[in-house]
């Protein structure tokens, strides 16, 4: 008999959730920058105090998302599909945080659901299809997504399952005061304080407790794992990971064989324990809520410190492989296993390490003469990143054979993105000399914004008077509404952070927020919106010597012409009508300007003007909210502001006569100014991947195959929730 009371319990619980998830989708069209994130956060925290509701959740999602495809036919606006991005990325957090045993019957509604949103144009069916194979995985191997992202994150060793996670935060001290370094370091670098036996234990648990539900009691099986030694742990922790490898392997098959593996080693941990079973209520559910990854906080003084990061991370993994195990990842190259959370595929160690002190033992074959017949080869390996950042390229080609995978957090404003454009590009240099990096590391790049301008008091919703230094984080949200929500945010809670420790020295559980929402973004935050890079080669003229400048930026420069900008300030001070009594105007100094017209057919029209100016702002407009093309938005300020001329281009050449020179400044960093200036050409930057120096010529590059049919712009690849929008 069916009792009333736990149905009036479930409908109060599933309509608790059902407001929870409309408040979440309400947040989205907000205006309000206060409080953002918030919501979701709450959600996740309920979640994870009571595991079981995450059934009724998980229906609730479902049907929300249904309701969605049911206002495709009918509204075929790019807008009607925003809240579906939220959804999924729920759905899947819920999967992987729940801990409890979802109905078989339920995952299918899930897996149906999903199929129906491949309809949808990119890059919403990307995230549903990425969505549908971790749902997949889950419904064959309970658990499995849990352990392997436990696994990757915290980096436990074991014989089955070798993906190597790192996260590095890298803060612009130009924004980062040393007192708040030290309380944000602080904060994330607590996640640092674990051990591998308990995480181990965890793993055992949760995987055992989701994959055999009623069956399993987990309080008992809590302390039956707490009884045994930690050699013991280990064996069993290896026997689970092993069981959810060769049921991934072997697909819905073997399902079956995983499930009575799983009741196998539940009953040897009982049996081991030698504990008393008759105590403990059947079927109670232990919290085993996902830890936080290791964090490693750097303030970001000196560019080759990512260089540095990225290599003695991918050169000390090296040091801990075998020379065994070399040739049997060479051996399995070419077998793919979906790894239901990143690339998976293993690799070979790196074959040039002679310019650092890592070395591996000699390998069991040689390398005839000094060429390397594989280095074209191994340059395809540049060219297959562009690819696979291509919005909606086929996810075959997204199989990878790279073990590690490297998250760069940058946190900053405009500036620290332009530092970050700096290594990036010249990362893609190096590595198209000579193959270090890539063919081991798979780098994933996010940024969180933060500026050091405190926001208005009066109204914490009116215009921020940040908004200049945070133009890029601007432009990712107007892309990507749930990362407005979320991470844009954050910038606000880093400030709110600082001024709890001043009042209170015990953390709160309030404090969790930041770092739980950067472990949220970290797992979620998987598509791509590529920013494109434009190159500039500054004339400098210095003590009589002309010299060569080459740069690169990625959202502003400004030149302007140093003995006007009094007179500028001066006339953007007085009244409009005051400037017009005046019987002279002065406009600036003529500039000779040449720049590349963008017109309808996409010809090139070369343009040639010589305008009256002071200073010139150029600032990117990347396809991703244009929805046409990436082009450059030129103003040539005059000192009288109503001259001022705009234009649009892709390459413009500068010129200064009359023996003036210009001080430029990129993105918006007084660090990157450059001056006595008399020339600027800029066009977009060109990937070094996407073609190779010819070995009997240093100076002669040639194109790599199917570097033609790709774009071969150098873009900076921010991750987000959605990604670009088509």
């Amino acid at each position: 008999m069916v009792d009333p009371t736990a149905d009036v319990a479930l409908s109060a619980v599933e309509s608790s959730l059902y407001n929870n998830v409309q408040d979440l989708l309400k947040e989205m069209d907000s205006r309000s920058v206060s409080q953002k994130g918030m919501l979701r956060w709450s959600l996740q925290k309920k979640l994870e105090a009571d595991p079981s509701c995450s059934v009724s959740l998980i229906r609730l999602l479902v049907k929300e998302l249904e309701k969605k495809l049911k206002m495709v036919g009918k509204i075929h606006k790019t807008r009607s599909y925003m809240h579906v991005i939220p959804m999924l990325h729920t759905l899947y957090y819920v999967v992987i945080q729940s801990g409890a045993m979802n109905p078989t019957s339920l995952y299918q509604t899930v897996y149906e659901c999903l199929m129906k949103l491949l309809i949808l144009p990119s890059p919403y069916c990307a995230v549903a299809l990425n969505t549908l194979r971790s749902i997949k995985m889950e419904m064959t191997t309970p658990g499995s997504l849990y352990q392997r992202r436990v696994i990757a994150e915290q980096n436990v060793k074991n014989e089955h399952f070798t993906l190597q996670e790192k996260v590095f935060v890298l803060a612009d001290p130009a924004v980062f005061s040393t007192p708040l370094e030290a309380i944000i370091r602080a904060h994330l670098e607590s996640s640092l304080l674990r051990n591998t036996p308990s995480v181990e234990k965890n793993v055992v648990l949760r995987v055992l407790q989701t994959g055999l539900g009623t069956t399993c009691r987990s309080s008992r099986l809590a302390q039956a794992l707490e009884a045994i030694g930690d050699h013991m742990v280990e064996r069993y922790f290896q026997e689970v990971v092993l069981a959810v490898e060769q049921s991934i392997q072997h697909g819905p098959g073997g399902c079956a064989t995983y499930l009575n593996k799983l009741q196998h080693i539940y009953r040897d941990i009982l049996t081991a324990s030698k504990e008393e079973t008759t105590k403990v209520n059947r079927g109670s559910v232990c919290s085993t809520a996902m830890p936080f990854p290791e964090i490693n906080f750097l303030v970001w003084r000196d560019e080759e410190d990512l260089w540095n990061l990225l290599a003695n991370f991918a050169l000390h993994s090296c040091a801990n492989s075998s020379v065994d195990e070399e040739v049997k990842d060479k051996r399995d190259s070419f077998r793919s296993e979906d790894s239901g959370i990143e690339r998976d595929l293993k690799e070979s160690d790196f074959d040039d390490t002679e310019q650092h002190p890592v070395r591996k033992p000699a390998p069991s074959f040689k390398r005839r003469n000094a060429y390397k017949k594989t280095q074209s080869l191994d340059r395809l390996s540049l060219v297959r990143e562009k690819i696979e950042a291509f919005p909606g390229s086929s996810p075959v080609l997204k199989e990878d054979r790279r073990r590690l995978t490297a998250r760069v957090v940058v946190m900053g404003d405009d500036r620290v993105l332009g530092r970050l454009t700096r290594a990036y590009q010249s990362i893609r240099e190096r590595e198209s000399k000579r193959l270090i990096l890539t063919k081991k590391l798979n780098l994933q790049l996010y940024y969180i914004p933060v500026t050091d301008v405190e926001p208005s008091l009066s109204s914490p919703d009116s215009p921020r008077q940040d908004e200049g230094r945070l133009s890029l984080a601007s432009l990712l949200g107007r892309v990507d509404p749930w990362y407005n929500s979320n991470i844009n945010s954050l910038g606000a809670a880093i400030s709110k952070l600082a001024r709890m420790h001043l009042y209170h020295s015990q953390p709160s559980e309030q404090n969790r927020f930041l770092l739980d929402t950067l472990c949220y973004y970290l797992r979620c935050g998987s598509q791509p919106v590529n920013l494109p890079l434009y190159s500039v080669k500054m004339t400098r003229s210095s003590c009589d010597v002309s010299s060569v400048v080459e740069e690169v930026f990625v959202s502003h420069l400004e030149a302007d012409i140093p003995e006007f900008r009094h007179l500028k300030e001066k006339f953007s001070k007085e009244p409009y009508v005051r400037r017009k009594k005046s019987t002279v105007e002065v406009l600036g100094a003529v500039m000779s300007v040449s720049y590349t017209k963008i017109s309808l057919s996409k010809r090139e029209v070369v343009k040639g003007e010589a305008p009256m100016t002071c200073g010139v702002v150029i600032t990117s407009q990347p396809a991703a909210v244009t929805s046409g093309e990436d082009h450059l938005t030129v103003r040539f300020d005059s000192v009288n502001p109503g001259y001022n001329t705009e234009i649009q281009t892709k390459k413009i050449s500068i010129r200064t006569i009359e023996q003036r020179t210009l001080s430029v400044c990129l993105d918006k960093d007084s660090r990157r100014t450059y001056t006595d200036v008399q020339r600027i050409e800029i066009s977009p930057c060109l990937d070094p991947g996407c073609s190779v120096r010819s070995r009997f010529s240093v100076s002669r590059e040639q194109a790599l195959p199917l570097s033609k049919y790709l774009d071969r712009v150098l873009s900076l690849p921010i991750n987000t929730f959605t990604g670009v929008t088509l």
